[in-house]
């Protein structure tokens, strides 16, 4: 995984969910097609339920197998990464907010947030102070996450990814407990800390959230 470079991508050949009827997959842009996510692009991906999102999103960052094709990190096929591989890219490469948000209840939203930061940091601890500050959780950050609202935790979920190195950030429906006015916000956030990695964003939702203006959008 050395030597990296701007020209980095991500490449989907045939690719298709070994479980998802055909006719669901018939008019895809995505599925049994080739596609490429470069570096750098904001790319959106809009799917009704039961297509596969979470399911393509959970495949980009390697948890899940089960699909025909290959998909390409750089010209190597992730599904033969060994264990190394696989944690090098997640602590370096990609990072990710889950559609389920896979936060630890009991720990302070501040550990949760630490938990990331200090496996691969990417910013200094102070910052997660003025993140959380811009989402307005701010006040959270000493209390467990449990008591926290879910609009507030997808919020904590969202600074959590942007802890680390990435060149793409995979978002799994991230805004869908928020209202316009933090949407707005979370998205300047965002785009902010990918455009300092000069990072990929590629965002699947059920139907385009209307204050992200994606390089691409395809149909799932």
């Amino acid at each position: 995984m050395q030597g990296l470079t701007q020209t980095l991508q991500i490449q989907l050949l045939d690719v298709c969910p070994t479980f998802i009827e055909e006719e669901k997959t018939g008019r895809s842009q995505v599925w049994n097609s080739d596609v490429s996510f470069q570096k750098g692009e904001k790319i959106q991906l809009v799917a009704p339920s039961g297509s596969g999102k979470t399911s393509l999103i959970h495949f980009l960052y390697g948890l899940r197998r089960d699909y025909a094709g290959e998909i390409l990190f750089n010209n190597k096929n992730i599904a033969r990464f060994d264990a190394e591989e696989q944690a090098a890219s997640r602590r370096q490469f990609t990072s990710i907010v889950f559609q389920d948000l896979r936060l630890f209840r009991e720990k302070t939203v501040r550990e949760n947030l630490e938990i990331k930061r200090m496996l691969m940091p990417f910013h200094a601890e102070d910052r997660i102070k003025d993140m959380a500050g811009r989402l307005g959780i701010g006040s959270k950050l000493d209390k467990p996450c449990r008591t926290c609202s879910y609009g507030e935790q997808q919020r904590i979920a969202i600074i959590r990814a942007l802890q680390q190195p990435f060149d793409f950030l995979l978002l799994d429906e991230p805004f869908s407990h928020l209202d316009n006015a933090n949407i707005r916000l979370a998205l300047e956030l965002i785009e902010e800390e990918a455009a300092l990695r000069k990072a990929a964003v590629i965002m699947a939702d059920l139907e385009p959230p209307g204050l992200f203006k994606p390089d691409r959008t395809l149909n799932l």
